[in-house]
């Protein structure tokens, strides 16, 4: 089975910190990969750019995406992940401070598999991402690679 890559994207070092902690103190043994804007996750995903010597065909188990991101915001990051045959089934959880009806809205319709609002309660969101995790790499089975 090939290693299972987590790609957070998140432009808030304080979110991000959280959330590796968490996961830390869950004893994930994903390697994290962390983007802090649009481009950076795009350029991962598709081994472009910083990334360019990576192996594309090692996609990440699930992205999880922040909306509002420097360079190119998270609807169109989903977007262009969606309409790539590369990166077209690979789950994205959207994961965000935003209580924006419309942009739950849209990332639904851009096809996310689920949005997660950030709890502003510490608590509340370490919970969240514990969830997240035991869900997206423990219980949900992914579609085989290379469909």
């Amino acid at each position: 089975m090939a290693k299972m890559t987590i790609l957070l994207v998140e432009d808030n070092p304080d979110d991000e910190l959280l959330t590796m902690r968490e996961l830390r103190k869950q004893n994930v043994a994903n390697e994290i990969v962390v983007a802090r804007d649009g481009v950076e996750a795009l350029e991962y995903l598709f081994a472009e750019g910083a990334f360019a010597g990576r192996d594309a065909k090692e996609q990440p188990a699930i992205v999880l995406l922040d909306l509002k991101l420097p360079k190119i915001d998270g609807l169109e990051v989903l977007k262009r992940i969606r309409a790539d045959e590369r990166t077209r089934l690979i789950p994205v959880t959207i994961l965000t401070s935003s209580d924006e009806q419309k942009d739950m809205i849209e990332s639904y319709n851009l096809g996310a598999n689920s949005y997660v609002r950030k709890p502003v309660d510490f608590e509340q969101f370490r919970d969240a991402v514990r969830q997240l995790h035991l869900y997206w790499m423990l219980i949900n089975e992914p579609p085989p690679s290379g469909t």
